[in-house]
């Protein structure tokens, strides 16, 4: 069993900054790749950023250069740094297990 608990979402102006933090538990953690996935209101869950446990990363095109995803192995940690965010980053941003396990999530607003 793995629980995964999001936290650091919010409300920022369009330029702004955020930070995502990921507390994992349960499992081992350090051999599995974690994600960051995000819904928007209306629209299908996406894929955001990937790190493995050797810290590999992807992103979705439309993040790249402005989010940073990062983890913390000894404290079973995931985070997201998001730089100069637009509105339609605007999501519920969801952290990820491979084995579907799945947060409550946290929500972004980037509005003026």
């Amino acid at each position: 069993q793995v629980q995964l608990v999001e936290s650091g979402g919010g409300l920022v102006q369009p330029g702004g900054s955020l930070r995502l933090s990921c507390a994992a538990s349960g499992s081992i953690f350090n051999i599995y790749t974690m994600y960051w996935y995000r819904q928007a209101p209306g629209k299908q869950r996406e894929f955001v950023a990937g790190i493995t446990g050797g810290k590999l990363t992807n992103y979705a095109d439309s993040v790249k250069g402005r989010f940073t995803i990062s983890r913390d192995n000894a404290k079973k940690m995931v985070y997201l740094q998001m730089n100069n965010l637009r509105p339609e980053d605007t999501a519920v941003y969801y952290c990820n297990h491979p084995l579907d396990y799945w947060g409550q999530g946290t929500q972004v607003t980037v509005s003026s």
